[in-house]
């Protein structure tokens, strides 16, 4: 697979007719400033909408693929932007999460999901040990492999990396409000995480949780886990509430605000 995300042709003999992805699939990922000059390494894991030709729409409307329980929702005009303004290196995977989710462990309960706030998606109920396999080989570990290669390039270079994952949340689920404008998310080492918070926060205007809307686990997260807390690398993840980016202006105020506080909370001490 390729820097794109693409199969080479001689994967794509490999993979023959039981493929789950096509010659006219997308890439599984796309990067953006892939000789980008920061230490900054950002991540888009819920940025894409797209569902494998094979698998048709999921049987689901164009209604319910158009919102947050397919995808993050603003996340990847979020990526786009803070990568420009921080010259920063960014994995964007295209394909939706109701595939299957890039930032849950292979094997856990909400991996392939069958239900997603309130909506069923029965075309994940009845998998067989290989429909799984597949998602899980062609279009979770490509994704992941690529990250831990411009990771393992870095660390061969002598240069610095900075990951920092990026996802939004709705503003309302299962009819419940989320107060917060931003939230901070960590694990077990919160280095990065307590300066962006504590910048944040300067901001009285901002609502801004700490490990909320939700929190990071080894069960609930894969890429910030994986990525960062096992490699040793200073981290964040950041979830941005999307009516918030619901327009350019409010994308691009976002993207500004963010490239500030990861600038200042990333400069050594």
């Amino acid at each position: 697979m390729n820097d794109e995300g693409l199969l080479s042709g001689d994967e794509a003999l490999l993979s023959g007719d039981e493929a789950l992805l096509t010659g006219d699939d997308p890439p599984v990922f796309e990067i953006r400033r892939a000789d980008a000059r920061s230490d900054f390494v950002l991540t888009c894991d819920h940025a894409g909408l797209r569902i494998p030709r094979k698998l048709a729409t999921l049987n689901l409307s164009e209604q319910e693929l158009a919102t947050h329980v397919a995808c993050d929702l603003g996340v990847a005009e979020l990526g786009q932007r803070l990568s420009a303004r921080l010259d920063a290196f960014l994995i964007l995977h295209n394909y939706s999460r109701l595939v299957i989710d890039p930032n849950r462990p292979p094997g856990a309960h909400d991996s392939i999901v069958v239900l997603s706030e309130r909506t069923r998606v029965a075309a994940n109920e009845a998998l067989t040990r290989e429909d799984v396999r597949q998602r899980v080989e062609e279009l979770f570990e490509p994704y992941h492999r690529r990250i831990a290669d411009e990771l393992d390039r870095r660390t061969t270079s002598g240069r610095g990396s900075v990951l920092v994952t990026l996802h939004t949340f709705t503003p309302v689920f299962l009819d419940k409000p989320r107060p917060w404008h931003v939230g901070v998310l960590y694990g077990r080492d919160a280095r990065l995480a307590r300066r962006v918070l504590t910048a944040l926060r300067a901001d009285p205007a901002l609502v801004v949780g700490d490990n909320q809307p939700y929190a990071v686990s080894d069960a609930s997260d894969y890429t910030l886990v994986v990525h960062g807390e096992r490699r040793g690398i200073e981290h964040v993840e950041i979830e941005v509430r999307q009516d918030l980016l619901a327009d350019e202006a409010g994308v691009e105020g976002w993207a500004e605000r963010l490239a500030i506080v990861l600038e200042e909370a990333a400069m050594p001490p």
